[in-house]
């Protein structure tokens, strides 16, 4: 790991063993060449990862606002502990959660990345990427998945909202693009009633059409994708 720090180009990528030392070296590596930003993941519970909480501690302690720092979050990395911790930090730092499979991952100013992953040979690893164009493609996919995930409050009310049965069950005939008529049937309300709970459900949603609310609904981890 001294020897990355002394050259830090020289190799496109390092394997490092998943071990707690070699992975915190390696992000204090990466956090002390960042300037302008910080992309982080957090697929599961903070316990569990090994990149994304220990990275977010040490932004935490080095108090650098000057640099952007998105942490995005899946559902099970979501917790009020955490939010706190959010919270407390500088506008600068935003977070935001996702129902899309996430790997852990962190990258500094669209450069340098550190994922954690499993490979054949090695088994359970994290790798220090250095080749701009694989960085950059990975940039891009945190950058496409941020876009389309919510802010951790907006996320807790609107699943709070929407989970209700009525909620769940006209989600589902949206998801299927099934007739208003035939889902107020199904379910057994007046079309009128039912209508009014889509448009409810539109607005909660900021969807433009019934497919959209749908299409929606599953991104966000509401609904399954089938039923």
């Amino acid at each position: 790991m001294s020897l990355h720090r002394r050259r830090p180009r020289r190799d496109s990528l390092v394997v490092l063993p998943d071990e707690e030392a070699a992975v915190e070296n390696a992000i204090d590596v990466l956090l002390d060449g960042a300037r302008h930003s910080v992309n982080l993941t957090l697929p599961g519970s903070a316990e569990q990862s090994k990149v994304g909480a220990p990275a977010l501690l040490r932004l935490r302690a080095a108090g650098r606002e000057r640099r952007v720092v998105r942490l995005l979050c899946g559902t099970r990395g979501l917790n009020v502990d955490l939010i706190r911790t959010v919270e407390k930090r500088s506008p600068r730092l935003g977070m935001r959660v996702t129902k899309s499979a996430l790997q852990e991952v962190l990258i500094t100013d669209g450069r340098f990345a550190l994922v954690r992953a499993t490979l054949e040979a090695e088994g359970d690893c994290v790798m220090i990427v250095q080749d701009p164009a694989v960085v950059r493609t990975l940039d891009l996919l945190f950058a496409g998945v941020w876009e389309g995930a919510m802010p951790p409050a907006e996320y807790t009310r609107l699943s709070r909202r929407l989970s209700s049965d009525v909620a769940r069950c006209i989600l589902e005939r949206l998801r299927d693009g099934t007739t208003d008529a035939v889902g107020a049937r199904e379910i057994q309300v007046s079309l009128r009633t039912y209508r009014r709970h889509v448009a409810d459900i539109m607005r909660e949603l900021d969807a433009n059409s019934r497919f959209q609310a749908g299409v929606r609904a599953v991104e966000l981890g509401l609904l399954s994708p089938e039923g």
